[in-house]
């Protein structure tokens, strides 16, 4: 069985973290309608959709890939890198560990699930803001017992790495090369989002599906050229909140 965990949103998503956009209204209606719409398409993927409840102090809960990282053998809770998310992990600890044995990230480390990266058995871990070289040492620790291997990379310019990469195929990433080294990942295939098209790196991979932003139709056409099977959604009022498609959920087999 396929598992999408996600969690409702909060009416105080208004007052979100942001680190790289300016603050701009968000309607709270009209993101809820597009989160339901999002769990649909989860649905339609093949997915059975859990969705956790939220409070209205936890204004970026919606974006419930941030709290863990679900491997096959096990899930790491994380500690997130902005002080206000860390209320968020019980109720994601309590809805995986009748799946996984758990393991956590602890302080003074950081984590946002938003900065790693599975492929295969490498985890590429984004170095950003909200993850610390503490964070990432622990993780490293966690999955080389299981014969993963850790690889840092430096993010800047985006809030996550999977802000600027996301995962595809089993051997293909979808880049914005201005915002991540391109090097770093030299041998998996790499297509790359229009320039026209910044923020359209990250994609949600499910199946043979890809759950993608419908605000960027040049890079949907150009995947779709390569054979790639799209499902565009509109997710504007997240992107807002700077989210996106791998943020809301928590995609496993259990």
């Amino acid at each position: 069985m396929l598992v999408a965990i996600t969690r409702a949103i909060s009416p105080a998503i208004v007052h979100c973290e942001l680190t790289h956009q300016p603050r701009v209204a968000i309607d709270f209606a009209l993101a809820r309608a597009q989160h339901a719409e999002y769990e649909e398409r989860l649905t339609e993927a093949g997915c059975t959709v859990e969705r956790l409840q939220t409070t209205p102090d936890l204004a970026d809960s919606v974006f419930i890939e941030d709290i863990a990282v679900v491997f096959p053998e096990f899930a790491v809770v994380t500690r997130p890198g902005a002080e206000s998310r860390r209320a968020e992990t019980p109720a994601v600890r309590k809805a995986l560990e009748k799946y996984r044995t758990l393991r956590s990230i602890e302080a003074p480390g950081t984590l946002d699930g938003g900065d790693v990266l599975v492929m295969g058995h490498r985890v590429f871990v984004g170095r950003s803001r909200r993850t610390n070289p503490e964070g990432i040492e622990q993780l490293r620790r966690i999955v080389e017992t299981h014969k993963y291997q850790i690889i840092s990379v430096p993010v800047e310019r985006s809030l996550h790495l999977k802000s600027a990469v996301s995962g595809i195929s089993d051997d293909t990433l979808l880049i914005n090369r201005r915002w991540v080294d391109a090097d770093v990942f030299s041998d998996l295939s790499l297509v790359e989002v229009d320039e026209s098209e910044p923020g359209a790196a990250n994609a949600l991979r499910i199946g043979n599906e890809i759950i993608f932003p419908a605000g960027y139709p040049k890079t949907t056409a150009r995947l779709e050229a390569q054979g790639f099977r799209m499902r565009p959604i509109d997710v504007g009022e997240l992107t807002k909140a700077e989210g996106a498609v791998t943020c809301c959920s928590l995609v496993f087999r259990a």
